[in-house]
């Protein structure tokens, strides 16, 4: 008779947060992951296609503050506004993170997050500039887009595309087949707005994503080409298609910084139990 080994299956505490909202079931989801060391990359990968969220959030304790990385189902990404804000939210409102502010050292560098009022917090993010474009063979017809709805076509690692109407991007319905075939990042099409200052969606399938429904990335984008065309201090934003967020931002005097403002919930928390 042979003895089967039983291996003990590896633990970890994974918690579901909705960012750029105030209540469940509405923002963006992305999955937080604390860890106490590093997995293999492939291994990071698999649980968050496991998850297929848009995020999956890792970090673990590095110097004074924390090594953060992201993950899409399919690819590990630079820049992730949404599950930095969840993975902020979990250190404050989870693991009694005591102090005001967090440094995150990630692959766009040194990114903090500091604790409001009200439950609001407060990310300082690069901003990126953008240069005027001719639109990429195809992208309008991917995008349903008419050439005089669109006002203007900018590139920075995403597209943008204003366009004159908000009821133009509400109604947006990609052909993702074609609009994956556009080498980006990322295609984000907004315009001005009654309620908001601006509104905006953001198509991501290069990356794994069709729709993401509030990226923070792509607002250090949207931020500082909007503050050439609106003059305030603080925007109120609204992303998003069937599911929406929102939050506030603002620029730096250098505008070299995009201060992105909002608010998350918890919706589950458990444990991921693998035996591998």
């Amino acid at each position: 008779m042979h003895n089967t080994i039983v291996k003990k299956p590896t633990i970890i505490d994974i918690y579901q947060i909705d960012a750029f909202t105030d209540r469940p079931f509405s923002g963006n989801p992305a999955a937080v992951c604390p860890l106490d060391h590093w997995y293999e990359d492939d291994f990071l990968q698999q649980i968050a296609n496991e998850n297929n969220l848009s995020e999956t959030a890792y970090f673990v304790a590095e110097n004074d503050g924390y090594r953060l990385r992201w993950f899409t189902p399919t690819v590990e990404v630079q820049l992730c506004g949404h599950a930095t804000l969840a993975a902020a939210w979990v250190l404050f409102n989870q693991l009694n993170y005591p102090h005001k502010s967090i440094t995150f050292f990630t692959l766009s560098g040194e990114l903090i997050v500091t604790k409001e009022g009200d439950g609001w917090l407060s990310m300082d993010f690069p901003s990126k500039s953008t240069s005027v474009i001719d639109e990429p063979d195809g992208l309008f017809s991917a995008l349903g887009l008419k050439p005089d709805q669109v006002k203007q076509i900018c590139k920075s690692d995403d597209i943008l595309i204003e366009v004159d109407h908000e009821d133009i991007v509400k109604n947006l319905n990609p052909n993702f087949n074609k609009l994956i075939q556009i080498p980006t990042r990322g295609v984000i099409v907004t315009s001005r707005s009654k309620k908001f200052d601006f509104i905006s969606r953001w198509f991501g399938p290069n990356v794994g994503v069709n729709e993401d429904p509030v990226t923070g990335s792509a607002h250090t984008t949207l931020v500082p080409y909007w503050i050439k065309q609106i003059e305030k201090p603080i925007f109120l934003i609204q992303q998003g298609g069937s599911r929406k967020g929102q939050l506030k931002a603002s620029l730096s005097t250098n505008q070299q910084r995009v201060y992105l403002l909002g608010q998350a919930c918890l919706v589950m928390h458990g444990k991921l139990m693998i035996s591998l």
